[in-house]
């Protein structure tokens, strides 16, 4: 399903394909536990019906939802990525469903979901790709669904690589574009290398009828 994919801004970047950061041991975003914004916003009842993470990873936030009782779906170009999140969910006896696949095609998925999780993958598009993924996430999507995205603030030095400015991530979420921005606040994300966290934004949009 991804071998004939283009690479993406941060594939060419990095001068390698997504699956190499999952090959030589953890990557360095994976913490072998959910985010705590995660954590938190499923604490918070932000999550509800079938919900698709998209860029799963090694599947720790999926898992988690999958813990309190949620159907999902994760997705990921990373086939390292996926193959331990299936062997996560086996051992730990969760129904979480994990399939490799690509953001930008998200309608060969043949699915509807309530809710979207997008935890560090959107800061690695350029502003060509976001536009394209948020069209793929529309096709996934219906009015009153919503998509929580976590993402890498732009804040001074402290900035986490592809930090995001706000008017960058609010771009993509247009009324007339089909989304509406609900919530955004300030928040971190937790690398290997950043365990206090780096600045991050939380974002909750809600899909609307194109106006």
């Amino acid at each position: 399903m991804t071998e004939d994919r283009p690479e993406t801004s941060h594939e060419r970047s990095a001068g390698r394909p997504w699956d190499e950061s999952y090959q030589d041991g953890p990557a360095p975003w994976d913490l072998g536990r959910p985010q705590p914004a995660i954590a938190e916003l499923a604490a918070e009842g932000a999550f509800r019906g079938t919900v698709l993470d998209a860029g799963c990873g090694t599947g720790e936030n999926a898992l988690h939802l999958a813990a309190t009782g949620l159907s999902i779906v994760g997705i990921d170009v990373a086939e390292t990525a996926v193959a331990q999140a299936k062997e996560k969910a086996r051992v730990r006896g969760l129904a979480a469903e994990f399939s490799v696949g690509d953001a930008f095609r998200l309608s060969t998925l043949d699915r509807i979901f309530d809710t979207v999780l997008d935890c560090g993958l959107f800061h690695t598009f350029d502003a060509r790709e976001r536009r394209t993924y948020v069209a793929s996430l529309a096709s996934v999507t219906e009015p009153g669904a919503r998509l929580h995205v976590l993402c890498f603030r732009d804040e001074g030095s402290d900035s986490g690589p592809h930090p995001v400015t706000q008017a960058e991530l609010e771009a993509p979420f247009r009324d007339d574009n089909g989304w509406r921005i609900e919530t955004l606040r300030d928040s971190r994300i937790v690398a290997r290398f950043a365990p206090e966290g780096l600045p991050a934004w939380l974002v909750t949009v809600r899909r609307v009828d194109p106006s």
